[in-house]
């Protein structure tokens, strides 16, 4: 099994059929792994004899019934494995904790098998991973450069071959940045959908538990596996619902900086490939809306040149005033500027926040996702030493906003540069918007294998659906009158957050009506008797939260209500209906078949 893919669908087949078994996989990763760590991904690796324990574990159990049977994950150090030393890298700070950490634990009940613990920049400040006493993590496709950090182990380890996903952490863009400078997937999930109890905080508020992947499928899969509540973390949130999954849409909007505003700090490898980047979404699809990057970047800078500095310090504010001196140069000097900051200072900075938000967040009733490269350029590991603070910088300039402003994320693959390093753009959305990020980010693997101009690529059939675990949370409603686009009630819509999904017809068996009385002027929608006469009618289809329907369905005044129409396609949905008793005073108008047409009628 040298060759063996370690992604998770070829994991499950093979267990599936019988070919491969938990212990025979461990056989596998202790080949892979042995003395094999030039590349300082590892700080810890389990022994042998625990890993066959996780696999003699899973000998009684089906397969099928397990959604991680068997699949071997990697650990950030800075996430607790029970009975395993937590460094941080920081060799002084370490303990060994009895329990694992909530989203580890999970996985394991899952059926994953935990490998070992992941080098990373020292205390997650960073992201370009050579700011560790085990060394600086190197690059899986050319060791001079760097892998990315602060989780910069895990995704080496993917990367590598040697366990099929692993976990990072993710509070200013080090679940992404290293997944686009080793060609793997890196999801940041909305904040606090995977739990942070047992991760050794960078900014509490912040943090995220982050996942690297081979595949946009794989890691819906373990998303899956890992999220919910707990009650143990104070940030923990509940999944909602994604709504419309324009990731899986014929068509989508997506938003692209400004020209001005994109930066590759020189690098014309990365400005080509994101380029061809926004032409693969256009052939997927895709509609591009150039928008002000301008509130995001500001947004970005207060995480490092304002209070969220302090934040850190907070995080191991007993270390560092007993031991500044074993912590990294440029960790410290992050970490100790946290002194200049005060309460007066954190206040005025969430309020910025606020103001920096509403202006980013206006970007949503235009575009259904955002598009950058992940990070503009790619630097030496001795380019990056020599100049540690300003590179990691630039490093951060696409992703330091993300989670100061509550967006999901997920960097993607997009190709090499020509001297074989690889290139990863990230496709963003607001929060809980994971699912439809990732059913994209899955079409986008497919395509970067396709030429530019070929044949737009159909949407896949994917290995997981996780619409089944996490639901839309949404309600469709089909409209015929004054709440159509553009006309006068739309705004009760557009208010509750509802967007246009669908434009077609009922099925043909409806009677149109245009109620007596107004403005604004009604119609009414009226099903016919079987073997009556009736008509198709042009109706738009509208998605809501759940939540807004209730207050929508009881502002509709009588004779009009909400019940079930049938559409053209057979599917029913919420609707217009309209009582039989108000059509005696009203005008048959089921030869327009459309309520635009009968008010352009009485204009003329």
């Amino acid at each position: 099994m040298e060759n063996l893919s370690l992604d998770i669908a070829n994991l499950q087949a093979l267990y599936r059929a019988g070919a491969l078994t938990p212990r025979a996989l461990v056989d596998v990763v202790l080949a892979r792994t042995a003395g094999n760590n030039t590349d300082n991904a590892w700080i810890y690796q389990l022994p042998a004899e625990q890993l066959y324990a996780y696999a003699d574990a899973l000998a009684d159990k089906d397969p099928a019934q397990l959604p991680l049977y068997g699949i071997p994950f990697a650990i950030k150090d800075n996430i607790d494995l029970a009975n395993v030393p937590t460094t941080a890298a920081c060799p002084e700070f370490a303990y060994v904790p009895e329990q694992s950490a909530t989203v580890v634990q999970r996985l394991i009940d899952a059926g994953a098998i935990p490998v070992g613990k992941t080098n990373l920049d020292q205390f997650a400040t960073g992201l370009n991973g050579t700011r560790s006493p085990y060394g600086a993590c190197r690059n899986a496709f050319d060791p001079e450069y760097i892998s990315g950090g602060s989780s910069a182990g895990s995704a080496v380890a993917v990367a590598k071959g040697w366990v099929s996903f692993s976990l990072g952490t993710d509070t200013a863009g080090s679940g992404r940045v290293p997944a686009a400078f080793n060609n793997l997937v890196g999801h940041k999930p909305t904040c606090g959908w995977l739990s942070t109890t047992g991760v050794v905080p960078a900014c509490r508020s912040l943090d995220t538990v982050s996942v690297f992947t081979l595949t946009a499928q794989d890691a819906e899969q373990v998303v899956a596996a890992a999220a919910g509540i707990d009650e143990a973390d104070i940030y923990s949130r509940k999944v909602e619902g994604h709504g419309f999954d324009f990731g899986r849409a014929a068509t989508f909007i997506f938003g692209v900086p400004r020209t001005e505003q994109l930066q590759f700090f020189g690098n014309a490898e990365a400005e080509r490939l994101f380029r061809d980047a926004v032409a693969r979404l256009h052939e997927l699809g895709g509609v591009a809306i150039e928008i002000d990057l301008a509130p995001f970047l500001e947004a970005a800078r207060l995480l490092y040149d304002g209070p969220w500095v302090a934040e850190r310090y907070v995080a191991i504010k007993g270390f560092f005033d007993a031991h500044a001196d074993r912590i990294f140069a440029p960790v410290r000097e992050i970490i100790g500027g946290a002194a200049r900051y005060s309460a007066a200072d954190a206040f005025a900075g969430q309020y910025r926040l606020r103001e920096l938000k509403r202006q980013a967040d206006k970007v949503w009733a235009a575009v259904d996702c955002l598009v950058t490269p992940t990070a503009g350029t790619i630097y030496t590991i001795a380019e990056m030493q020599a100049d540690p603070i300003r590179l990691n910088s630039n490093l951060g300039y696409y992703t330091n906003f993300m989670n100061l402003l509550d967006y999901a994320a997920v960097s993607v693959p997009a190709g090499f540069q020509r001297d074989g390093l690889p290139f990863g753009i990230t496709l963003v959305a607001p929060a809980h918007q994971d699912v439809p990020l990732l059913h994209l980010a899955a079409r986008c693997q497919q395509a970067v294998a396709t030429p530019l101009g070929a044949t737009a690529i159909a949407q896949p059939a994917l290995s997981v659906e996780l619409t089944a675990v996490l639901p839309s949370g949404q309600v469709r409603v089909a409209v015929c009158g004054a709440h159509l686009s553009g006309l006068p009630l739309n705004w009760q819509l557009i208010q509750r957050g509802a967007r246009l999904v669908q434009v077609t017809t009922s099925s043909p068996d409806y009677r149109f009506y245009a109620l007596a009385g107004g403005p604004p002027y009604r119609p009414g929608m009226v099903r016919v008797q079987p073997g009556e006469q009736g008509g198709a009618i042009a109706v738009e289809v509208w998605e809501m939260p759940a939540r807004e329907f209730g207050s929508f369905a009881a502002g509709i005044p009588a004779p009009l209500g909400i019940g079930t129409i049938t559409l053209a396609d057979g599917t029913r949905v919420a609707g217009f209906v309209c009582e039989s008793y108000a059509i005696a005073d009203a005008i048959d108008i089921t030869h327009l078949n459309s309520w635009r047409i009968y008010l352009k009628s009485k204009c003329k």
